[in-house]
């Protein structure tokens, strides 16, 4: 079995002057709920081995945080091509990812991150607000044999309802 985890970015500062999209930063708020998602993940001893990231600074920081609050020991990466794709090329990025590695976690954006999860597991509308996470569990032995509607959602779980609980 591989297990994915999608990690959609925390919230981002919309006033900060950086000016390009890529280049924006994490609002207060974002970085609190990547801290508090970082420890939750950590809390449930599910850490991935690998976990890649866009290259935006959000979903880097978004990443880095969760990392070092979490204190999680795995392999990070950073990938241009999480950076606003297609959920088909998400499930391209897995399908590319190295044995024996099972668990892989991807960092980035909406609309993405909930489209490939209803493709992962065969449909299915999903919220995905920002420093959401969800873990898919898909039966299969290797990466490459990842396809359409094979993953069961093991969870979904929001900033919100961590703060709620």
């Amino acid at each position: 079995m591989k297990t994915v985890i999608l990690f959609r970015h925390a919230k981002s500062d919309w006033n900060a002057p950086s000016g390009a999209d890529h280049d924006r930063p994490l609002a207060e708020r974002g970085r609190r709920a990547a801290d508090q998602m970082g420890r939750f993940l950590a809390a449930r001893g599910e850490v991935p081995e690998l976990a890649i990231s866009s290259t935006a600074l959000r979903a880097r920081d978004t990443l880095e945080r969760a990392v070092r609050a979490g204190e999680w020991e795995c392999r990070v990466e950073l990938l241009g091509d999480l950076y606003l794709p297609s959920p088909y090329r998400l499930l391209h990025v897995l399908g590319q990812q190295p044995e024996p590695v099972s668990s892989v976690m991807l960092v980035g954006h909406q609309p993405a991150w909930s489209e490939a999860l209803s493709l992962l597991v065969g449909g299915g509308e999903f919220r995905f607000p920002t420093a959401a996470m969800a873990r898919v569990d898909v039966e299969v032995s290797r990466w490459d044999e990842i396809d359409l509607g094979l993953g069961e959602l093991s969870w979904l779980v929001t900033p919100k309802e961590l703060a709620g609980a």
